[in-house]
């Protein structure tokens, strides 16, 4: 495996843009987190071949206050860039994650804002269910090297003690009634009407939700879906009773008979391990309908909302990424459109 870029670019932070930093800008850097987080596979360190065809170089992300962003950003870029060489270790400073200085400026409370939707820490569950789960990865993953002030590093700690037991619970409950009630019940009508369609994605919807409870039982935050994968076979425990199973359900050449039965089998591993883990009590054996399938989990669904705290057991979780589309979509409008092409890599046929 080849050097990640976090490497090469701690060593150049440390040894280049770290004493360039603190010689111009002593007070701002004191008040500043660097290091390699945030968005992007090699933060994950999980970037390969195919991920470095755009926004991929030399990286510095630095999360700064609000008004040293606003009244420093630009002299910072500016003397950053008229001092770096044009690549370091054969990286070009010029390609990277932001062009020309390989740093990355931020305001601290917009990277949250628009990560998970406030710009502190979450102190109620219900600010912890409203954040979608896979953008927690953006804080706690990478690395930071220098954070004098310790607020960015303060949240990492936060975060990485992991969801308060009630909030985890609630999000248990939701998971397993979209895993049943709109998966192997849905999967269940969609074989006996013969309805490919409905079958392809109420199985695609179950299977992702099986392997996100999976994270869920072994208490680790699971990530965006290209690298799902990747961070389930580092589960613990749950891999080792689930990932069999997950690998035989996906290929296309799995019929859906076949495919509905590990669903059904997923289910009772789950169900035990709600069981052994003291989710929900013991409870007799049960038998699933022949119209209606096995929907097993939608009574650890109806368990666990019923010992929830009063305040809780209607307050839906958030999973899709509406902080990160809120912005992304500002970002998008202020990219002329030819350079969004070039992101994309589309190459107009004329060319």
């Amino acid at each position: 495996m080849t050097e990640s870029i976090i490497d090469i670019s701690r060593t150049f932070f440390l040894e280049i843009a770290l004493p360039i930093l603190q010689e111009h800008f002593p007070a701002e850097t004191a008040q500043t987190a660097f290091g390699v987080f945030g968005y992007g596979s090699e933060a994950l360190r999980l970037d390969d071949e195919l991920s470095r065809d755009h926004h991929w170089g030399l990286r510095i992300d630095a999360l700064m206050p609000e008004t040293v962003f606003q009244e420093k950003r630009d002299e910072m870029m500016r003397v950053l860039s008229s001092r770096l060489p044009h690549s370091y270790q054969g990286n070009s400073l010029r390609e990277g994650h932001l062009a020309g200085a390989g740093l990355a400026p931020d305001s601290l409370p917009a990277f949250l804002t628009r990560t998970i939707g406030i710009d502190r820490a979450p102190v109620t569950v219900q600010e912890w269910l409203a954040i979608p789960e896979e953008d927690i990865i953006h804080i706690v993953n990478g690395e930071v090297w220098h954070d004098p002030s310790g607020e960015f590093s303060a949240l990492r700690v936060h975060f990485a003690a992991y969801y308060p037991e009630p909030v985890r619970l609630r999000r248990i409950a939701h998971w397993c009634r979209f895993y049943s009630g709109m998966g192997t019940y849905a999967l269940k009508r969609a074989i006996l009407r013969n309805d490919d369609f409905y079958a392809t994605t109420r199985f695609s919807n179950a299977i992702r939700l099986g392997v996100q409870l999976a994270f869920l039982l072994d208490k680790r935050y699971f990530p965006y879906d290209k690298w799902l994968m990747a961070h389930f076979a580092r589960l613990p425990r749950m891999y080792e009773r689930l990932g069999g199973l997950v690998a035989e359900a996906i290929p296309l050449s799995t019929g859906w008979e076949r495919k509905l039965a590990i669903l059904n089998e997923i289910s009772d591993i789950l169900d035990r391990t709600f069981v052994e883990d003291g989710i929900i009590a013991a409870h007799p054996p049960f038998r699933g309908s022949p119209t209606s399938g096995y929907r097993l989990l939608e009574h650890a669904y109806a368990a666990i909302i019923q010992q929830l705290p009063p305040d809780l057991k209607s307050v839906v979780p958030v999973w899709d990424q509406i902080y990160m589309e809120r912005f992304h979509s500002g970002y998008v409008d202020s990219v002329p459109l030819g350079e969004w092409d070039r992101i994309l890599n589309l190459t107009p046929d004329s060319l």
